[in-house]
């Protein structure tokens, strides 16, 4: 691997990562009042949408990012319908 891929390996598994601060605000709050539903499950059928392309990919880089952003983001949907309407 190339710096450059390991780079851009790092960046695509450390991204999604940003999730959980807001996965954590939300539990804290009992709340998901603030995020649109409309966004946060428009955002996450274009991920699953991706999904089995980031899946069949020869890109290391492509798989690792589609694999843990459809993990982080999905729980991120779950806190939003969660604690929607508490």
């Amino acid at each position: 691997m190339t710096p450059i891929e390991t780079i851009g390996m790092i960046a695509a598994v450390a991204m999604p990562f940003w999730n959980i601060p807001l996965i954590i605000k939300i539990w804290k709050r009992k709340s998901s009042e603030d995020i649109s539903l409309v966004w946060v499950i428009g955002v996450w059928v274009c991920i699953l949408l991706m999904f089995p392309s980031a899946l069949t990919s020869q890109d290391l880089i492509f798989k690792s990012f589609g694999i843990v952003n459809t993990l982080l983001f999905t729980c991120v949907v779950i806190a939003v319908v969660k604690f929607r309407n508490r």
